[in-house]
């Protein structure tokens, strides 16, 4: 075991301060179904951008990031797009406002404030939520997975096998580790819902923080007394048609890595995120926690707030800790253990840095923050799903009139519920970057579409926006058996143009929404797109009333957004690298967009929305 005693205590003493969290939190959580779900709405932003970015902050994903850094260099900072990382940038502009005016409690709530209740409508509102638990599914096996790889690299499974009752064959001691941990996150995140979930989320940001510190400046340290082997154009961000760059001499294995992932014609790999990931940052955020963190804010603008801090909070001290473990593993290769099942697996580069160069101490810390990383996106995610079952199918389809402590039971069932079909999910799936690959271009890509044409497009109608969506599904979840070589990305086009025409279709089978409907979202909401016949009657009923004229400029700030946020994520890198001159060229660039920002999206931001957003609820209660 490469624990030693004083590691052990710390990390035993955070696992203890979260179920402390959920003892605390417990009693406020349980006044009533939105105190449980989104704080009560009383969250200050930036409690909840801390949490949203410490949520983003997990192990899974950071096992990926550091494996990227390592194989494709700088040019790996362009890699997250496909999630897409820059919709928090859309978020930030307006579409947090727009999510947030709707006064709901899950994206599945919100079809009946655009399309009403009619059968359409249900029909949406029942594919969304499957969208919703599918969705949820994945990322809490993700996790599962990722944490799993994690943790074995710490405890062979050799030291605990003795005492299990059965025998677990190697390529499923993961999913064991797995089982054990997600235990605690189970704990806390039921117990005190979303209020444990953002304070458990503080305490991690905050152990995050020193040990991403920590990393770095090991790094910086080695990078002083060691000479960097990497091939020609791993220092730079740019790139020709294709990728171009060759191991051969230095890590020969990793050219085997790069033909796997598929990345090798990097132009069309670019252009093929950014299509993909513009519509789906049009789209708005999917089901999950984000747009629980969203819907938890207390105004618009607050909501709006909380997204743009997520890039600030998240990126530098984020990819700080991933260039450190990303450059020790390249100025030491020799040194680490990646060999799983007699093949190189580059996804262990993480653990095996961390066994291999942080001290004593530092360890216990470290691993108590990527275990609190976990443990935040699987809460986080297992807290939007519960949403999902209790607001949208046990109270609206079940029992409408259930007391708290109804509410409360069946939150607690749906939770444990979720956690074992996850983990049974998790057992099929192959590794970390097959269940990334699925989620961000599968799930994601089948929910463009409808979520595209239901914010700017007034006559797209419930049954549009199922037959999208199912036209979307379909693909997602059957084109990696009928294509099974084949990256998911490439197949986007194909899986957008299926859902497309199943929009369209399903819009005209039917008649539009009822006006009325249609009048009071766009009001309230007030997008911009072609609404131009609700436009009108709005303005019969009420001439004050102004369209939203800020397309133009919020173009503009998403594209000043997206370099900002570019910028903060090569920033760390080249400080970790002692590249002086690029890190003061990214610097600059960082301080030059936020300059931009505070004066064209900051300074306009509505300063009385909260006061707005509070009457409305008061109405509609």
């Amino acid at each position: 075991m490469k624990l030693n005693l004083i590691d052990a205590l710390i990390i035993l003493g955070y696992l203890s301060l979260t179920i402390i969290i959920g003892l605390l939190l417990k009693k406020r959580a349980q006044l009533n179904k939105k105190s449980y779900l989104l704080g009560g709405n009383n969250l200050p932003w930036y409690l909840l951008g801390l949490s949203n970015a410490s949520g983003m902050f997990d192990i899974s994903g950071t096992m990926w990031l550091v494996t990227i850094l390592f194989v494709y260099g700088i040019k790996s900072v362009w890699l997250p797009w496909l999630w897409p990382v820059f919709n928090q940038i859309f978020l930030m502009v307006f579409l947090s406002k727009w999510l947030r005016r709707s006064n709901v409690t899950t994206g599945a709530e919100w079809i009946g404030t655009r399309f009403g209740f009619g059968l359409g409508a249900k029909l949406s509102h029942t594919i969304v939520v499957v969208f919703a638990l599918i969705l949820g599914l994945g990322y809490l096996a993700y996790g599962f997975i990722g944490l799993g790889k994690f943790v074995e690299i710490f405890i062979p499974w050799e030291v605990v096998s003795p005492y299990f009752p059965f025998e677990v064959q190697p390529e499923y001691v993961a999913h064991v580790y797995g089982i054990v941990f997600t235990c605690f996150a189970i704990f806390y995140s039921l117990l005190g819902g979303m209020l444990s979930i953002v304070w458990a989320d503080v305490v991690q940001y905050i152990i995050m923080t020193i040990s991403a510190l920590v990393i770095g400046i090991i790094a910086m340290n080695a990078m002083a007394t060691h000479e960097l082997q990497v091939p020609e154009g791993w220092l730079t961000p740019f790139f020709g048609w294709e990728l171009n760059m060759d191991w051969t001499g230095i890590i020969s294995e990793v050219n085997t890595k790069i033909e796997s992932d598929g990345f090798s014609l990097f132009s069309v790999l670019m252009m093929m995120m950014i299509l993909k990931g513009v519509l789906v940052s049009l789209a708005g955020p999917a089901p999950t926690y984000d747009m629980q963190k969203i819907l938890s804010s207390k105004s618009s603008r607050e909501a709006a707030l909380m997204s743009g801090s997520v890039s600030f909070i998240l990126m530098p001290i984020r990819y700080f800790m991933i260039a450190g473990f990303g450059i020790l593993g390249l100025l030491f290769y020799d040194q680490l253990d990646l060999m799983v099942g007699g093949q190189v697996d580059f996804e262990q580069i993480l653990p095996s840095a961390i066994s291999q160069f942080v001290p004593v101490g530092f360890l216990g810390l470290l691993l108590a923050g990527l275990l609190a990383a976990f443990m935040s996106t699987f809460a986080g995610t297992l807290n939007a799903t519960q949403a999902y079952i209790v607001n949208d199918i046990y109270l609206k389809y079940i029992n409408k009139e259930a007391s708290n402590t109804k509410i409360r039971s069946i939150n607690y069932t749906a939770g444990l519920v979720m956690v074992v079909i996850s983990i049974v999910f998790g057992f099929f799936a192959k590794d970390v970057n097959s269940v990334l690959q699925w989620i961000v271009s599968g799930l994601y890509g089948s929910y463009v579409a409808a979520n595209v044409l239901k914010w700017y497009w007034w006559r797209f109608n419930g049954y549009g926006f199922f037959w999208g969506m199912v036209g979307g599904l379909i693909p997602a979840l059957s084109f990696s058996y009928i294509f099974p070589n084949t990256l998911e990305l490439y197949l986007f086009p194909l899986m957008l143009l299926i859902s497309t025409i199943g929009c369209i279709a399903g819009t005209y089978s039917a008649p539009a929404v009822k006006e009325e409907i249609l009048m009071k979202f766009y009001k309230n909401v007030k997008p911009w797109g072609f609404w131009g016949p609700i436009h009108k009657k709005v303005v019969a009923q009420d001439p004050a009333f102004e369209r939203n004229k800020e397309f133009k400029m919020d173009m503009f700030n998403v594209v000043i957004g997206i370099i900002w946020q570019t910028s903060l994520v090569i920033l760390p890198i080249y400080i970790v690298l002692l590249e002086i001159i690029p890190a003061l060229i990214s610097l600059s660039i960082a301080v030059i967009t936020s300059f931009i920002l505070k004066k064209t999206w900051y300074d306009q931001l509505p300063k009385d929305e909260t006061k707005n957003v509070n009457s409305m609820e008061t109405v509609t209660t």
